[in-house]
């Protein structure tokens, strides 16, 4: 079991991942050591170059078993505003003139400048923010009437782009390798980004738009939040006024809806729904003077995960350890006086990697080893920055690492 962080050699081996789903980023790389059954170099690398060549085949479908699936650390992607905006694609629909743009405004300026954003942790990011209806001046009038004098260099706005099918995706590309910090990419309107009368607006045309935007955005694990517009007829669910099939919805990750009933009011509700977080709904209010979203109150509270009993005591082990441990599962249940079976604490780190650095700052490491498998856990100091006994690899290990960068693909 390995991770993609500090790996220097690759192989084709098959990916996680679905195509509707919200991608997570897996740890693709992963090479077991080659004597670990027995098995020569020689016999390692020609099972490399036959699953090369499988893949080649037109007829070959990339899957993982369970047991793969189980063997894999994902490297889980921290949410750009905790409890509000996890990472993928979202709709963010709303009617006409209710204060969508504002609203996406607030959102870009909050997340370019990592400020809080109604006491709601941020996490900073370069965002781009296509504004395809509005221009520069009415821009700046309204970011200096939102935000005064204290502009970002992390924002970055277009007021015109090319579609989707005309090469707007390369645009997005460009940008992003011209700025691999961006985090947020927003859309403000889905209709200027679709060819202009030739799309009919069926549900495999809804779904294919949003499902092409959200392959794009999960290549690059950014997040991309899509303004579309809701119909005049009510409905009982908020999300089935979003103007035109389910399809929009079906392919993305979630949706925020953004309703006032009146529409002179400076109430509003924000409703939001998605896979990665239980559905909630704000109660905001506009300041009529600075024109942001003030909020108000939450119906449903910011749900937090209980504290998990496993990832407390590993975080007081290695404290009080010198931040660092290197051993093997069944070592790290016995140092935590765990009646948990080996392969089980294995698997539940996993699982929890990414909450066991983002909640306790501990990095986890699974590998395999001549002496088998060998955890390492460690938090990132100024005497500890990588626990993994990487300088004690045995001259094979380095050798491996060396001729299997050669075949890398």
């Amino acid at each position: 079991m390995v991770t993609m962080e500090n790996k220097k050699m690759t192989t084709p081996i098959v990916s996680v991942g679905a195509d509707t789903e919200q991608s997570p980023n897996v740890c693709n790389d992963s090479i077991t050591d080659f004597n670990e059954d027995g098995k020569s170099l020689d016999d390692y690398l020609e099972e490399m170059q036959k699953e090369f060549s499988k893949q080649m085949s037109p007829s070959y479908l990339k899957t993982v078993s369970m047991s793969e699936l189980y063997d894999t650390v994902f490297n889980v992607q921290t949410p750009l505003i905790d409890g509000l905006l996890q990472r993928g694609t979202y709709i963010f629909a709303g009617s006409p003139k209710v204060g969508k743009s504002f609203m996406m405004a607030q959102l870009a300026y909050h997340i370019s400048t990592g400020t809080p954003l109604w006491n709601y942790k941020v996490k900073q990011a370069t965002v781009l923010y296509f504004a395809l209806e509005d221009d520069y001046p009415r821009l700046q009038r309204r970011l200096f009437k939102m935000f005064g004098a204290d502009g970002t260099e992390n924002l970055y706005f277009a007021t015109q782009c090319k579609t989707l099918d005309g090469g707007l995706d390369e645009q997005i590309r460009g940008f992003i390798r011209e700025h691999p910090d961006t985090g947020l990419i927003i859309i403000d309107t889905l209709k200027r980004v679709r060819e202009a009368g030739g799309a009919d607006y069926s549900y495999a045309s809804d779904y294919d738009i949003v499902a092409r935007l959200k392959a794009l955005a999960d290549s690059y694990k950014v997040t991309m939040l899509i303004v579309h517009h809701t119909r005049k007829e009510k409905a009982e669910d908020i999300f089935d006024m979003i103007s035109g099939t389910n399809g929009l919805l079906g392919a993305a990750d979630g949706a925020f809806a953004l309703t006032k009933e009146k529409r002179t009011s400076n109430n509003a509700t924000l409703d939001i729904v998605g896979r990665d977080q239980p559905d909630m709904k704000i109660k905001l209010v506009r300041d009529t003077k600075r024109l942001v979203w003030n909020f108000e109150e939450a119906e449903t509270e910011l749900w937090e995960e209980p504290p998990d009993p496993l990832l407390e005591k590993i975080s007081e082990f290695v404290s009080s350890g010198g931040n660092c441990w290197n051993g093997t599962a069944s070592e790290l249940c016995e140092k935590l006086g765990s009646d948990m079976k080996p392969n089980v604490l294995s698997l539940k780190l996993s699982i929890n990697s990414g909450r066991l650095l983002r909640d306790y700052g501990i990095h986890y490491k699974a590998s395999r080893t001549h002496g088998g498998r060998k955890i390492s856990l460690w938090k990132d100091t100024d005497s500890v920055t990588m626990c993994d006994d990487r300088d004690k690899l045995s001259e094979n290990d380095d050798e491996v690492e060396n001729i299997v960068t050669t075949v890398t693909v």
